[in-house]
């Protein structure tokens, strides 16, 4: 169906997801409902803790500095990165000021309780009021939640996807403006994330003025294809979108090409894509496993190599989820990268 109003009680996608997921995420029925790499592997989060360290002392150590995540979850990354940042690079403990982008009090309290052993965090509902201080960034998961709009074009006409009583429904809409060229085929749902394109622009245009890296890992494409990639899970399972909400995450992949056009038209150096699987590996990821399964009785050495082929493995979560980092022009390359700019 397709109007040129918008139709009564009709929201435009992206107000749907964004309030959906804020009622999701308020209440304690997601955490049976997905497991995230931290809670896979302590050697995740371990691991990008060290990865930031090289990154603090690829910025010449600064005297203080902020280490922030964005979409924290229970904590378990932060918590893990800390331990081995206060245990082995004890100067970058004492520099740093750690900074957690969440709206949910629930989280809030879970990531206090995860943390208060190595820091009291400061808290933000929004990633513009960090400290004008360098920055180091950690995303996990975080891109894909940010609310989508979805448009698709019919008879050379622009529609944009409405949800009303429960269904999608087409309204007469302007073409979606997307920050690269790619091309936009007639019958296929184009999706365009406004939170994230704004964020990696403010990311980018701070790093031209202040030290900064963002690293993002998150499962996307880093191709110019379109198409409908929203998704719902509800009680561990997939479900339909627009069903229970509020009662189910709703996610779309990660346009990481888009992501990189943003930044690179700001002057941000653009690191990425890699495959989770490379990236880690190239951190020495299976070589850490190792070393806590050589000190480990049979059984709990038996989960730590399981977890860690789950999280490198092509065919597990190793080539799904991709990592890019957003990097101050006059920084180093950040460690785990192959390639730069390669999108």
């Amino acid at each position: 169906m397709s109007s040129f109003t918008v139709p009564s009680g009709a929201q435009r996608l992206d107000h749907f997801m964004a309030q959906a997921n804020a009622r999701y995420y308020a209440t304690a029925s997601f955490l049976n409902d997905f497991v995230t790499a931290p809670e896979i592997s302590q050697v995740f989060g371990e691991i990008l803790g060290a990865w930031a360290a090289m990154v603090w002392r690829g910025m010449n150590c600064p005297s203080s500095f902020v280490f922030a995540e964005a979409g924290p979850g229970r904590g378990t990354l932060m918590a893990d990165a800390l331990r081995l940042i206060t245990r082995h690079v004890p100067d970058m403990a004492k520099a740093q000021q750690v900074h957690l982008i969440e709206t949910s009090p629930l989280l809030r309290e879970m990531q206090y309780q995860a943390l208060c052993p190595y820091v009291v965090p400061f808290w933000h509902h929004h990633i513009t009021t960090l400290p004008d201080m360098p920055l180091i960034l950690l995303g996990n998961e975080f891109l894909d939640a940010l609310p989508i709009r979805q448009f698709i074009q019919k008879d050379a006409v622009w529609y944009e996807r409405y949800v009303c009583n429960g269904v999608f429904q087409l309204v007469s809409s302007a073409a979606p403006v997307l920050p690269d060229d790619r091309f936009l085929e007639a019958d296929t749902i184009v999706e365009l994330c406004e939170p994230a394109i704004a964020l990696v622009r403010w990311l980018s245009q701070r790093f031209i003025q202040i030290p900064g890296v963002a690293l993002f890992i998150d499962y996307g494409h880093e191709t110019l294809l379109t198409g409908d990639s929203l998704q719902a899970l509800h009680y561990a399972r997939p479900a339909s979108p627009l069903e229970n909400a509020g009662k189910a995450d709703l996610t779309a992949h990660v346009d990481f090409t888009a992501l990189a056009a943003v930044a690179r038209q700001v002057g941000a150096a653009v690191y990425g894509t890699e495959t989770q699987g490379v990236f880690l590996q190239q951190l020495g990821f299976m070589e850490r496993t190792e070393q806590l399964a050589c000190r480990a009785s049979l059984e709990d050495a038996k989960i730590l190599r399981k977890s860690a082929h789950r999280l490198v493995a092509a065919e597990e979560m190793g080539h799904l989820f991709k990592v890019m980092a957003f990097v101050s022009p006059f920084l180093p390359s950040p460690p785990g990268f192959v390639r730069k700019d390669n999108l």
